[in-house]
Parts: C-alpha cells; structure tokens; sequence
C-alpha cells in the first residue's frame, strides 16, 4: 500500500489541508526551493493560498520533522523534504544550485566537536551535524571557462575587466 501526503501529515499529527497538500507536491518536485519560490508554485496549483498560508505550513512541516530547512549563508532559507538521514549540502556560489551529499564518515552525527568544545557546553548531547560544501557548480565553472577563455574575455587585451 502506498503512502500518500495525507498519510504523512496525520502520521506526524498533523491536519490534512489544501495548503500542506499544496506544498509537500511543490518540495516533492522541487528540493532545496525557497519560501517564495514554493508560494508561487503552490497558488499555480490552489490560487488561494496566500504567501502568509506557505509559510505557516512551512514551520509546521519543519517542526513536525516532514521537511528540514537550511539556510546556506548569503541566501534565503530553502526546504526539502528528504530528513533524517544526516545529509550534507553542496552550494554553487555562482547560481546558488544547492545539492544534497551523504555524509561519508560514519552514523549520525558524523562529526564531533572537539573534547574542549564538549566539555565547555556542559555536557551538551551532539545528534546532528550540519556540512555546507561551497564551490561551482559545473555550469558556473563551464560558464567562467567560456567568459575567461571566450571571444568576450578583455584580460588577454590588457584592458581591466
């Protein structure tokens, strides 16, 4: 038997609405999405649900452990659904495409503050640990190789670019 959203929402005690509907099918198609960017999609869908209406389902998602939020530094906060796993990010700083990575050391929390940091927060549990790779993604690198190396690169001219 399959599980449907409805299934999930009331799983995490939740109530089955139009609007958590609306934006589990928008995270569903569409990982790592900001708020703005699932507000749109949703009234393509439900032209009724307000921007406020996204982001109250968005807090309940979140605090119910149906979806996880990361806020890559620069950025807007953005959502997914895929939780619990102890992923990692990768963000393009071109074009801010994020990109999920599996944590390659271990279990959860898959990396442990030093034994001074331990100590010095009193003996605070660690379950979770959050990674951001940042880099270029491989459209951004093509891009800057074409820019740099392109009919439209002045460095060769001598001119400041």
């Amino acid at each position: 038997m399959e599980t449907t959203w409805a299934d999930e929402l009331r799983r995490a005690g939740l109530r089955v609405t139009r609007p958590r509907l609306a934006v589990l099918d928008v995270l569903a198609g569409h990982p790592h999405v900001d708020a703005d960017t699932i507000a749109t999609a949703a009234r393509a869908a439900h032209p009724s649900i307000s921007p406020q209406a996204v982001y109250g389902v968005l807090k309940a998602l979140v605090g119910s452990g149906l979806a996880r939020r990361i806020e890559p530094a620069g950025g807007p906060a953005r959502y997914e659904l895929r939780v619990g796993d102890n992923h990692h990010h990768l963000v393009c700083r071109g074009c801010g495409l994020v990109a999920d990575v599996d944590c390659v050391v271990g279990r959860a929390p898959c990396l442990t503050p030093s034994d001074a940091a331990l100590s010095d927060a009193a003996g605070f549990a660690v379950d979770e640990a959050e990674v951001v790779f940042w880099g270029l993604c491989a459209g951004c690198q093509a891009a800057r190789r074409t820019h740099v190396h392109g009919t439209n690169s002045a460095m060769g001219e001598g001119v400041n670019a």
